[in-house]
């Protein structure tokens, strides 16, 4: 993964908060983006994504399962930027797999968005059987020009071996949930995507709020004069993911972006490394064939 750091601020067009990094195709993708996950429906979510773009964000990640992808698409609409200056993902669920559905899907919320094109296109979840057609039709819509860059989310080392051995265009992207709480159990996947230059993103960095009481990260945090989540959203950069925290809170939304202008040491991380204890806040897809 090759970070292109920003430009100075002198140049007439700002790069996103973080800088960003190359893919395989597509790209850039901006190194932080704002997760809309239960953000709800309704002027919840187009808030939060104007405050973001308001903090410097040019990265949100959507999905039809999440049920606001046309207030996503609203609020870029809105942003004082340029479409093409907002990175915008979103993802085929579960339910439609197989080539004809795929597609249809891509064309649903390509509608609902109301975007002419996404920057990223991502398979969900692993699921069984059908996923190999599914990848067929991303790789299509890639050459009509419908989405940037196609890629997957949750898939574990043996879902990538079996699609790299099929794809005629590898993913860009993996999208895992990864903070120090999985780390140790996630090791091979990431090792994975760093050989085959597939960027890894995280999702989920702070343990939707479930370990940010952590007596460890508590002391980092004050180490740094910082936040739990602050510690928890540069674990994950320094790990080499595009990090994706969520937030509907328009502080803890800047909070979150300002993380770029501090190091984790090497014993820091290595502490943070030993916090590992599997947790998947939800569905885990290790054991999915």
């Amino acid at each position: 993964m090759r970070d292109v750091p920003p430009p100075s601020s002198t140049d007439p067009d700002p790069a996103p908060v973080g800088g960003v990094v190359r893919l395989s195709h597509g790209g850039p993708i901006p190194r932080l983006g704002l997760g809309v996950f239960r953000a709800g429906t309704g002027q919840e979510t187009v808030d939060a994504v104007g405050w973001a773009m308001e903090a410097g964000y040019r990265h949100v990640d959507t999905a039809s399962m999440y049920g606001n992808e046309a207030e996503v698409g609203r609020a870029v609409r809105s942003a004082p930027v340029s479409r093409d200056e907002v990175f915008v993902t979103t993802k085929l669920w579960n339910d439609d797999h197989g080539y004809e559905r795929a597609r249809k899907a891509l064309e649903a919320s390509l509608e609902r968005l109301q975007m002419e094109y996404v920057d990223l296109y991502l398979i969900h979840w692993p699921v069984p059987e059908l996923r190999l057609e599914s990848w067929r039709a991303l790789e299509d819509a890639l050459d009509e020009g419908l989405v940037r860059a196609i890629g997957v989310s949750n898939y574990m080392v043996p879902h990538l071996e079996e699609l790299m051995a099929e794809a005629r265009v590898p993913p860009a992207v993996n999208q895992i949930e990864l903070h120090p709480f999985n780390f140790r159990s996630r090791r091979d996947v990431m090792d994975y995507c760093r050989r085959e230059e597939i960027v890894l993103e995280a999702y989920s960095p702070l343990t939707k709020a479930q370990r940010l009481d952590d007596p460890v990260v508590g002391e980092i945090a004050q180490a740094h004069h910082r936040t739990p989540a602050q510690i928890l959203i540069r674990y994950g950069l320094e790990k080499g993911a595009v990090s994706l925290p969520k937030s509907a809170n328009r502080d803890r939304i800047r909070e979150n972006a300002d993380v770029f202008d501090f190091r984790l040491s090497t014993d820091e991380m290595a502490r943070l490394d030993n916090l590992d204890e599997g947790l998947a806040t939800s569905w885990d897809p290790t054991d999915v064939p």
